[in-house]
């Protein structure tokens, strides 16, 4: 199982960040998937959850109306779409499915 995240970076107050989350190893299109995220001195997070054929999501109460899960399971990838973005969106973003975890991309929401 490979879990590759992108699309972290700097980006101010407001703005907008896609993440990607390339898979592979696996039969993508079986599993739900998840995003997580751990800021600097916080534990780590749930953000959002997928299900298989990407009909059911669920997110955190603090993400809610702003992020969007999503994918596209003939690319074996996931998405977080992030707008409205905040200070307290700065973490570290991984994937995870049935245990396996991505590297992490960095996003911090910075002036």
């Amino acid at each position: 199982v490979q879990l590759v995240e992108s699309g972290g970076g700097l980006v101010q107050p407001g703005g907008s960040l896609r993440l990607s989350c390339a898979a592979s190893g696996f039969t993508f299109s079986s599993w739900s998937m998840r995003w997580y995220r751990q800021a600097p001195g916080k534990e780590r997070e749930l953000v959002a959850s997928i299900d298989n054929g990407g009909t059911i999501t669920n997110y955190a109460d603090s993400v809610k109306g702003r992020f969007t899960i999503s994918r596209d399971n003939a690319k074996n990838t996931a998405y977080l779409q992030m707008n409205d973005l905040k200070a307290e969106d700065t973490a570290v973003y991984t994937c995870n499915v049935f245990g396996h975890w991505g590297q992490g991309t960095k996003v911090t929401v910075s002036s």
